[in-house]
């Protein structure tokens, strides 16, 4: 039982909570009490934590005004001149990962921040029995705290402003990270038969992860494209339509044809018929003149049989004597290009420095 001395004390606790059953969010108590309890002191404690560190848990206030507990996932620089000038990307542990979102500095309660702090590892290896999962998870922890690289550790293949291209031979932990985020994928651990591609923004801390596609060094099917993945920070921005471009534009430099690996997801399909769509319309509009499935193939890399499938599905195709004809109406195109939405990123050839595998050394 607890009692309560102060009747004022008490009727003020009564308050809070009735407000609080009914929904209303109260800010900060250092808001709340005015200037007096934000004293010198407090103010250089939260001007020192800034900026975040990666991992710092903070409570942040969300869309219904309340505030939640949240742990920054990144952190990226403003264009402004004061040094803590960044926006954070942050997870609320109390919701499902798609509400993770960017949130600016003053959405942030800096009296509420404390440092997240892993479990030890030696921790982890003295329990009894240690489960496959808990062993990766150890192994991932290790190459964390001992590498100390400012990009992936590849040649530098690409780079246009502050996005960079790099290709590894070897890229096991990319792989671990796009199984986890997809559950539905097979995992080969043999990564030797494989390239990887892996894009990132670069600014003066170093060049960070957006995204990567890993292809095989040698496809018998003409597979330019095993799995991608666009890291969540960094999605609805084209850089998955990039990433679609940029294989392209290395099979041209092969001087092959090439196609996603098979089975396409729905989503996968999804994307690849709507850069398909974006491209072969484009040329479509601007040719003068007839135009064969083989010549449209040879000008894109894309394979036949995408083209095909690609302007069926549009009913731009018509079987007549015998062949199959394009049937291009300027206002038909322009409907479907609207259709198709706008494309990702440019790739800007001119920017592209890349030697073949088959031809390196």
């Amino acid at each position: 039982m607890v009692s309560i001395e102060n009747g004022s004390t008490a009727a003020t606790t009564n308050g809070h909570a009735a407000a609080a059953a009914e929904g209303v969010a109260y800010p900060p108590v250092s808001q709340a009490n005015g200037g007096q309890s934000e004293n010198d002191l407090s103010r250089k404690r939260r001007m020192s934590v800034l900026p975040l560190e990666v991992g710092t848990r903070v409570n942040c206030r969300w869309r219904d005004g309340k505030y939640h507990p949240v742990k920054v996932i990144e952190r990226r620089k403003l264009p402004a001149d004061e040094a803590n000038d960044y926006e954070y990307y942050v997870h609320y542990t109390e919701f499902n990962r798609r509400l993770d979102e960017w949130v600016k500095l003053e959405q942030l309660d800096l009296n509420s921040v404390e440092t997240d702090v892993d479990e030890k590892v030696e921790d982890k290896v003295t329990s009894l029995k240690m489960t496959r999962h808990q062993k990766r998870k150890i192994d991932e922890t290790h190459v964390e705290r001992k590498c100390d690289l400012k990009h992936p550790p590849g040649d530098e293949i690409y780079r246009n402003g502050t996005l960079s291209m790099f290709e590894l031979l070897k890229a096991l932990r990319a792989s671990l990270k796009a199984l986890r985020l997809f559950k539905t994928e097979t995992l080969y651990y043999d990564v030797d038969l494989f390239l990887f591609y892996v894009l990132c923004e670069c600014d003066d801390r170093g060049c960070h992860m957006v995204g990567y596609f890993s292809k095989e060094k040698h496809s018998e099917e003409s597979y330019n494209l095993a799995c991608i993945l666009t890291l969540p920070p960094y999605q609805r921005k084209g850089y998955g339509k990039f990433l679609i471009a940029f294989s392209y534009e290395l099979s041209k430099k092969e001087g092959k044809v090439g196609t996603p690996e098979r089975p396409l997801s729905d989503l996968g399909l999804l994307s690849y018929r709507g850069y398909w769509t974006r491209v072969l319309l484009d040329i479509l509009k601007k040719h003068k003149g007839n135009i064969s499935i083989k010549e449209l193939s040879d000008m894109t890399a894309i394979k036949a049989e995408d083209i095909l499938s690609t302007l069926q599905s549009l009913e731009l195709i018509q079987y007549r004597k015998g062949q199959h004809v394009i049937c291009a109406d300027p206002k038909v195109l322009d409907r479907h290009l609207k259709a198709a939405g706008r494309g990702g990123l440019d790739v800007d050839v001119s920017k592209l420095i890349w030697t073949p595998y088959k031809e390196q050394g």
